[in-house]
């Protein structure tokens, strides 16, 4: 399947979308401390979303009951909010989507609750850093083998592993389309499959382990964890190639 290329007018709506969820996780950001429930959290910004004529666009997203996954410590993505009250020392992640005029947004941020450790926020600090450096090695004609590549080298060199089986991906009229985006290379040559063009649109998202890549998901059928058990993070942009380079469409 064909990698889309959007056209200037095409990229403003999706900039409209993606504003909307830079917009929702800055509130939750604002709003994550002691005491407050993931539940909470999780109806704050989907009135957000719907105050601004969007719709949350995972809720009911292949079965997801949720505007907002709120993956909490050792979940590193798509966990389900629960009636969990954030305690002092927790690492929350908040992934959100929206739907804009048929037009689609998605962000991630992992934050801290109160203060945390040295540690984890060395865990954080990769998963944002990782998505700012390949941010700003994209570049027309690079292909997206070479960017996958890049990020697993970077988040390797932090002493951490990407979470296998789960990726970025391409976003439009669609919440997820072409092309898929690991965080690792799968194979052996980055010097393989479709280039990077002027008008794609697509999602870097960075998901970071502390010792095992391998997934598990939980018995609710969505929380992912690592099969080390311990804390991850998790970063996301959507992100438009223009003048050949990439643009940050999803930030408030």
């Amino acid at each position: 399947m064909a990698i889309a290329l959007r056209k200037p007018n095409e990229i403003e709506k999706l900039r409209a979308a993606n504003k909307i969820v830079g917009g929702a996780l800055e509130l939750l950001r604002t709003n994550t401390k002691v005491g407050i429930s993931l539940k909470e959290l999780d109806a704050m910004a989907e009135d957000y979303i719907r105050s601004h004529n969007a719709k949350p666009s995972f809720k009911g997203l292949y079965g997801f009951p949720n505007a907002v996954c709120t993956s909490l410590n050792k979940v590193i993505i798509h966990g389900i909010p629960t009636d969990y009250k954030l305690q002092e020392g927790d690492v929350i992640g908040y992934d959100i989507g929206t739907e804009l005029e048929g037009y689609f947004g998605d962000a991630a941020i992992t934050v801290p609750v109160g203060t945390i450790s040295e540690f984890d926020e060395s865990l954080i600090a990769c998963s944002k850093d990782t998505l700012y450096y390949a941010i700003d090695k994209i570049k027309q004609g690079m292909r997206f083998k070479e960017l996958s590549s890049l990020m697993e080298q970077f988040i390797i060199s932090r002493g951490f592993v990407p979470l296998h089986d789960f990726c970025g991906h391409g976003i439009g009229k669609k919440p997820h389309e072409e092309p898929q985006i690991p965080n690792y290379l799968e194979g052996k040559n980055p010097k393989q499959g479709p280039k990077i063009k002027n008008g794609m649109v697509f999602c870097l998202e960075p998901m970071i382990c502390q010792k095992e890549s391998k997934p598990l998901i939980l018995e609710n059928g969505w929380d992912v964890i690592s099969a080390d058990g311990l804390r991850g993070s998790h970063y996301e942009h959507t992100v438009a190639v223009i003048n050949g380079k990439a643009e940050i469409l999803s930030l408030a």
